[in-house]
């Protein structure tokens, strides 16, 4: 079972997010649950949600704790918020920033990070700084958790039009970055 934890701020799309990938992972006949963890929080709060992806039914229903992926919405969570805790050694984070992963401040985090322009990209193609579906793409580029061929289906059966076209795009500019991303990596570990 793929384990997937969102973290964002109210607003900022999580709980759809966590949707699209769920509906993503559909569309791949695959099983699949999205929910989120929040209470009474406003625009701004911190807010989780969740999403698990196997190729068997899913059972289980608490949240999840030991995610094999993160995507964090918004790098001030990294010093509000500990986004880390329960994270798998072995597992993936994608953070929205333009700054590199270096350039964050993390201490104390030893594990595979990226990072996408998510915001940059989600105002250059859709107009509002909306980081949910851009961040997606790039997950799907990271962990291979589903295409990003479903991945922008699922987005434009959930946003008709130009704005889930417009969604779509950033979304696979933003699986672009993270392959050149990744590709770079390889390339920079076996020149040392």
């Amino acid at each position: 079972m793929f384990q997937v934890r969102i973290h964002g701020r109210g607003g900022q799309g999580a709980v759809t997010a966590a949707e699209l990938l769920s509906v993503a992972a559909f569309m791949e006949d695959r099983h699949a649950q999205a929910f989120p963890s929040f209470g009474s929080e406003r625009t701004g709060a911190p807010v989780v949600a969740f999403c698990r992806i196997d190729d068997r039914p899913i059972r289980v229903r608490e949240p999840v704790m030991r995610p094999d992926a993160l995507v964090v919405q918004d790098p001030t969570l990294l010093h509000q918020v500990n986004v880390f805790d329960g994270m798998r050694p072995d597992g993936a984070v994608l953070i929205n920033s333009p700054l590199p992963v270096s350039g964050l401040g993390l201490t104390g985090f030893h594990g595979r990070a990226l990072t996408v322009p998510a915001t940059a990209l989600a105002v250059r193609h859709v107009g509002r700084p909306v980081p949910n579906a851009v961040l997606l793409g790039g997950l799907a580029a990271l962990t291979g958790c589903v295409t990003i061929d479903s991945l922008t289906a699922a987005v434009r059966e959930r946003f008709p039009g130009d704005l889930g076209q417009a969604n779509a795009a950033a979304a696979r500019e933003a699986y672009d970055h993270v392959r050149k991303a990744q590709r770079e990596e390889r390339a920079h570990a076996q020149a040392d």
